[in-house]
């Protein structure tokens, strides 16, 4: 078992890392949504005081504008995110099974389940061919 246990550890250190990894993504994520939401008060507020809710308008307030835009590319960002953590979720379940994999040949070798394949005859000197 000795043997397996420094695989067994950076199989657990691969699992660890993709859980902190897939953690970041959601908490940015939760932080780009936030923030969007934020902004889009703000532009709420901003149409509200200036009575203009057209972007195209002429008048359309500057900071409105770029709040939208802000808002837009926070959500883009957060489409982005959502993919690299499906990915990450993914990196997730390979390396648990991988864990699960390693752990049961180990489980397995120390009970003394694992059979060693069949020896094969030694093969025998063929014999020259006549002509």
């Amino acid at each position: 078992m000795k043997s397996r246990d420094p695989l067994i550890r950076a199989k657990r250190f691969q699992i660890e890392d993709a859980r902190r990894r897939l953690v970041q993504i959601e908490a940015m994520i939760a932080d780009f949504e936030r923030m969007a939401q934020d902004l889009e008060r703000d532009i709420a507020a901003e149409e509200e005081r200036s009575g203009i809710t057209d972007p195209r308008h002429f008048a359309y307030p500057p900071l409105a504008l770029a709040a939208r835009n802000r808002r837009d590319n926070l959500r883009r960002s957060a489409e982005d995110l959502a993919t690299q953590q499906d990915d990450a979720k993914a990196v997730l379940a390979e390396a648990e099974a991988d864990l699960a994999l390693v752990e049961a040949a180990g489980e397995m070798e120390r009970t003394g389940r694992v059979e060693s394949p069949p020896r094969r005859a030694p093969l025998r000197p063929t014999e020259p061919a006549r002509h």
